[in-house]
């Protein structure tokens, strides 16, 4: 499941224990994203206070497609699973899904999504290079300045969850099975299948 060890579910106390119990509750099983935060429950914790409050700010379909964009940049395949199964059951086909996979700017987004997607590629990659034309490109989409930080947020935020999970060995969790098998290949990264 992971490099480091973790706190089992029979072991669990205090802050940790409750988060394996509200994810029990609300998903029928703790994910091994979770787990992997086991030794320091209250990082975890804080976690999900930010990406709540970034969430709260960006429409379902944006915050997925963006989030989605810097796991694919940063080549996490459980967050590629995760948010690609969110997409899957919400907007897309599997066709649809495989597409974006394989070229988003070419998979029938609209130019306000493909730039998006983009520019959180770019924040994942390239932070530093980023200057005031990227940021006029998003608002000739119609994207207003704080639309453009919730983009930023969403694509900042990714990478400290994903490098987490892909530094301590985190594997993706076996839910994921049930995406189609051409696309669970693509977003598992043609590695093992989810444990």
């Amino acid at each position: 499941m992971t490099f480091i060890k973790t706190i089992s579910e029979e072991q669990a106390q205090g802050l940790t224990r409750d988060q394996y119990q509200a994810a029990q509750k609300n998903l029928s099983y703790v994910p091994n994203y979770i787990k992997a935060f086991s030794l320091h429950s209250d990082v975890y914790d804080a976690w999900t206070k930010l990406i709540g409050a970034i969430r709260s700010k960006i429409r379902l379909r944006r915050y997925e497609l963006v989030t989605f964009a810097a796991a694919m940049a940063l080549e996490c395949r459980y967050c590629m699973l995760a948010h690609g199964a969110v997409l899957r059951k919400n907007f897309f086909s599997a066709e649809q899904l495989a597409a974006i996979v394989k070229d988003f700017r070419n998979a029938g987004l609209s130019p306000e999504e493909v730039a998006m997607m983009s520019f959180a590629q770019k924040v994942t990659s390239q932070a530093s290079k980023i200057c005031e034309h990227d940021i006029e490109e998003l608002r000739g989409h119609g994207l207003s300045d704080e639309e453009i930080l919730d983009v930023v947020l969403a694509s900042a935020a990714r990478n400290f969850f994903s490098k987490t999970l892909d530094a301590t060995g985190t594997m993706p969790d076996h839910a994921y099975q049930e995406l189609e098998p051409e696309l669970l290949e693509l977003l598992n990264l043609g590695r093992l299948s989810p444990n």
